[in-house]
């Protein structure tokens, strides 16, 4: 099957302001945004389009499961299993971060360590690359 590219971007956060935020930086740098406040929101949004989005920014802790829960779901689905997920969360301890990489998210990021700008930067460089790891 053909990968086709597109520009979408799928933002999972919670916290209203800093979707917000998020959504209009990554819209700002030429993306488009799709927003889910929640896991289950994002899961049933992604089940019902016709492409799925190039990539996923994953906020760690949402209300109805937390970004472990939402990885593993989405990789049991068979038409999602393979979208991108870069995990962008408040706190890293190294069996969480372990556990998503082990799950499949292609990046862990420490939201105190990392600007928007620079993590969109990451995601350009890494929609671009391909994906090769």
């Amino acid at each position: 099957m053909e990968k086709q590219e597109n520009n979408i971007i799928m933002v999972i956060e919670d916290e209203t302001p800093l979707l917000l935020a998020i959504q209009k930086k990554l819209e700002h740098s030429g993306f488009e945004t799709i927003t889910a406040r929640d896991g289950n929101q994002a899961l049933d949004y992604l089940q019902s389009m016709d492409q799925p989005p190039s990539l996923i920014w994953l906020d760690y802790y949402l209300p109805s499961m937390n970004g472990l829960e939402f990885l593993r779901r989405l990789k049991g689905i068979a038409k999602l299993k393979d979208i991108p997920v870069f995990v962008i969360s408040n706190t890293a301890s190294p069996e969480k971060v372990d556990a998503m990489m082990e799950l499949g998210a292609k990046k862990y990021f420490l939201k105190a360590e990392k600007r928007l700008d620079q993590i969109i930067t990451e995601i350009r460089s890494f929609l671009k690359k391909g994906e090769k790891k």
